[in-house]
């Protein structure tokens, strides 16, 4: 699924209530997590705090009643495209580092990891920790070749 220019504008907006409702202050908000919560049936896409309390909310129409296998996945990748055009918005919240977007389906269950912020780390998309195995077994063997 490829996002509409209107797709685009709608996250946009949605990103710009979010940063609006949570802006950088010196009283940090204490939650460190926006979850973006994704309704394959209605659209909407709503952002939601640790606690659970709505932040805002929109309604993307290119996803309403949308029946694609891969929904999920392509929302996930259209949102991470938002998120780091966004980076000077995105980084500048109110919110106790690290912190993170999530993606979430209709049952509050994570689907994937949109974007991290840390004082100086910002890691858009993927898992955290991704080939953490791969890389510790290199390591280990470099480690081993050299005694």
């Amino acid at each position: 699924m490829k996002a509409t220019e209107q797709t685009k504008q709608q996250i946009e907006r949605a990103i710009r209530k979010i940063a609006h409702k949570l802006p950088a202050t010196d009283d940090v908000t204490v939650f460190s997590d926006v979850h973006l919560r994704v309704s394959q049936e209605s659209g909407e896409l709503v952002a939601f705090d640790d606690d659970d309390q709505e932040i805002t909310r929109c309604v993307v129409e290119q996803w309403i009643d949308n029946k694609d296998d891969n929904f999920y996945q392509s929302v996930a990748a259209v949102l991470r495209d938002q998120l780091h055009k966004m980076q000077q918005v995105v980084d500048h919240l109110g919110l106790v580092k690290p912190y993170s977007f999530v993606l979430e389906n209709d049952d509050k269950e994570e689907v994937a990891e949109l974007y991290v912020a840390d004082d100086d780390t910002i890691i858009i998309g993927g898992d955290l920790m991704a080939g953490l195995d791969d890389d510790l077994d290199k390591f280990f063997e470099e480690l081993m070749a050299e005694k």
